[in-house]
C-alpha cells in the first residue's frame, strides 16, 4: 500500500558501490560483494573491496583502475586478461565503439625489385578500459592478449595525449 520505492536501502548501497550500466549485475569475480568481509586480495584498493593487479612489463597501474568503481572483465588491470606477445604503439583513429578503439599502425615494407621501401598500414581494433580516456590523434600503447571478441586481440596499456590536432588523423603516416 505505502511501498512506492521498489529498491530497499541495502540494494541502493550495493548499487552505489559499482557502476551498474548494463542490464545484468556487474561484479568483479574475485571480490565478495555482499557476503562476509572478504580477505584482502591485492595491495591496491580499500579493504579488499576491489581487485587490481600489476600487469608487469614496467606499465604502471592507472589511478582510475585503483580508485575507480567500474567493472570491466576485459581490463588487464581489474579483469581476467593477461598481456602476452606483442607490444605495439599506434595512433587512435576512431573511438566510436563502446570500450573499443581503432589503432592505426604504420610501417615500411621493403620491395626487393626496386630496392626501396613502401608505406603500409594496418588498423587494429583494441579494447580500452574505462580507466583510460583516448581521443582521435592520441598515441596509445597496446598489448596482445587472448581473443576478446571476433576481431579484438589487443588491450590498451597506456595513452599519450596528442600534441598537435591541426592535421587530419585518418590518413596521416607516423612511425613510432
Amino acid at each position: 500500500a505505502g511501498g512506492s520505492n521498489f529498491y530497499t536501502t541495502d540494494s541502493l548501497k550495493m548499487s552505489s558501490a559499482f557502476d551498474q550500466t548494463e542490464s545484468a549485475f556487474q561484479k568483479q569475480g574475485k571480490v565478495i560483494v555482499n557476503g562476509a568481509q572478504g580477505k584482502k586480495i591485492a595491495g591496491y584498493g580499500k579493504k579488499g573491496s576491489r581487485y587490481v593487479k600489476n600487469i608487469g612489463l614496467s606499465f604502471k597501474v592507472p589511478k582510475a583502475a585503483i580508485e575507480g568503481k567500474y567493472v570491466d572483465k576485459k581490463c588487464p588491470f581489474t579483469g581476467n586478461v593477461s598481456i602476452r606477445g606483442r607490444i605495439i604503439k599506434g595512433l587512435v583513429i576512431s573511438t566510436k565503439m563502446k570500450r573499443t578503439i581503432i589503432v592505426r599502425r604504420d610501417y615500411l615494407q621493403y620491395v626487393k625489385k626496386y630496392r626501396r621501401y613502401e608505406k603500409r598500414h594496418k588498423n587494429i581494433p583494441a579494447h580500452i578500459s574505462p580507466a583510460f580516456v583516448a581521443k582521435e590523434g592520441d598515441v596509445v600503447t597496446i598489448g596482445q592478449c587472448r581473443p576478446l571478441s571476433k576481431t579484438v586481440r589487443f588491450n590498451v596499456l597506456d595513452v599519450e595525449e596528442a600534441t598537435n590536432t591541426t592535421t587530419s588523423v585518418k590518413k596521416q603516416f607516423r612511425m613510432f
